[in-house]
């Protein structure tokens, strides 16, 4: 997209180099074969819903080393520890950052937290190409992120129906309101906002709260970025928004489970 940020700029051009370096280790027909072997999907939407019918608040929480602008966050991390603490602590599902360059994350950290708990999982990473939607399934995943301000509307619905196709669940994720239109424009169920500006990094939990008029009622809403207090919490589920992606402040806690997860 024209608009993007210069940053989001940065992390494509290089997951470009990232992809053709994993072609040449294994082919996408070979990542096919062994997404082909893994066991169904465990369902992501769903078990959100589940929570939120239960009038629960329906938490996906992110085991998540660092990031571009914060640098290291848990400098003391065991993502299966952490899996275990967010199962525990009664998160719905689980969000791995597998970006390498710009997260300090790891395809395998995704296998191990799905390996330790029963919960569904997210593989959180910049996906441009259908490679790494078929790699993906092939590590495991049960839903994958799509950006929307890191896709063309075409690469968006490539990847998307790519992903269905191969039995996950997508979270596709807006910034504003002419990229919730492109969203919009999708089957998908699941709309994440992400409160956090990609051009200044700045957060407002306004961002949600200002798209949420032009969301139909069957769209389940993910807020992400920014959800720090029990007023937070409260103020989203005032305005009917139960879904809630939180990383840095749960990965800052002393257990990122704990309290943390259960004040959500």
């Amino acid at each position: 997209m024209t608009d993007t940020p210069t940053i989001l700029r940065q992390i494509i051009a290089r997951k470009h180099e990232e992809i053709a370096q994993r072609q040449s280790r294994s082919s996408i027909a070979d990542l096919r074969s062994r997404a082909n072997e893994q066991a169904p999907a465990r369902g992501f939407v769903r078990a959100l819903a589940q929570r939120i019918e239960k009038g629960e608040a329906a938490v996906i929480a992110e085991i998540k080393k660092a990031s571009p602008s914060k640098g290291v966050i848990r400098a003391d991390f065991d993502p299966v520890a952490i899996a275990r603490s967010y199962e525990a602590a009664g998160a719905a599902c689980l969000s791995v950052l597998t970006d390498v360059d710009f997260f300090q994350g790891s395809d395998l950290y995704l296998q191990q937290a799905r390996e330790a708990t029963q919960l569904p999982v997210i593989r959180k990473d910049f996906l441009v190409d259908p490679y790494q939607i078929v790699e993906a399934r092939a590590l495991g995943a049960d839903c994958v992120l799509l950006i929307v301000a890191a896709l063309t509307p075409a690469q968006l619905r490539e990847l998307n129906e790519l992903a269905l196709e191969l039995g996950m669940d997508v979270l596709v994720e807006v910034h504003d309101r002419a990229e919730l239109d492109v969203a919009l424009a999708l089957p998908n169920r699941l709309i994440g906002i992400n409160n956090r500006n990609l051009h200044t990094f700045d957060v407002t939990l306004q961002t949600t709260f200002d798209l949420l008029s032009a969301i139909p009622q069957d769209r389940l809403v993910i807020t992400e970025s920014g959800i720090l207090t029990r007023a937070d919490v409260a103020a989203m589920r005032q305005r009917d928004v139960h879904g809630f992606l939180v990383g840095e402040s749960f990965m800052r806690a002393p257990e990122p489970g704990g309290k943390a997860c259960r004040a959500v």
